[in-house]
């Protein structure tokens, strides 16, 4: 096994059919020109994708606790010739970015892993442009009750989910079923 394998595997995961990359970006309109953090960017595959549609006007942060996976993506940034990418090694405590500087934080099988979520969030809202929001797709409880994601405690019910949200000082702005076993659900904050 490489050194990269895990980030490669994720990758892959990330872009099967049933994962509805294209839905999910479809789904978040993002601009030319605005400014993503992509918590748990995991292997970079919403981060790569991202930088894209962003531009060179816009810049991604792709944040993960796991070298590794920091490392993968400044590889395949120079790679690619990218120059809009941004990697932070993180801890699972707080965020450390520029306050008012984000127009979306995209959280994606993420959720789960993440210690004092409200406070987590609630320190992420100072990180949000006035028209800035949060986009959470996590596994919900669907599915068979013998599946990784259920035995292994890797979800989150949705309605855990807007409470914690809401906790955090933050409201649901949209709400998306199209994902087999995942929630996907848009916050902003409570004005």
């Amino acid at each position: 096994m490489g050194k990269y394998s895990k980030a490669k595997m994720f990758n892959r995961k990330a872009a099967r059919r049933q994962s509805k990359a294209d839905e999910i970006l479809k789904t978040l309109n993002i601009q030319t020109g605005q400014t993503i953090a992509d918590i748990g960017s995991g292997g970079g595959f919403f981060t790569l994708l991202f930088s894209q549609l962003v531009g060179d006007e816009g810049r991604i942060y792709a944040i993960d606790t796991n070298q590794d996976f920091i490392e993968f993506i400044d590889k395949q940034a120079i790679k690619q010739g990218i120059a809009n990418i941004t990697t932070v090694r993180a801890t699972e405590q707080a965020i450390s970015l520029p306050t008012h500087s984000i127009d979306l934080v995209f959280v994606r099988n993420v959720f789960h892993h993440l210690q004092n979520r409200s406070q987590y969030f609630l320190e992420a809202k100072q990180l949000l442009t006035s028209a800035g929001r949060i986009a959470i797709i996590e596994f919900s409880q669907q599915g068979s009750k013998f599946s990784f994601h259920r035995r292994c405690g890797h979800n989150v019910p949705k309605e855990i989910i807007i409470e914690e949200m809401s906790t955090a000082g933050f409201q649901v702005s949209a709400s998306f079923d199209f994902l087999p076993i995942q929630s996907f659900t848009i916050f902003r904050p409570i004005q």
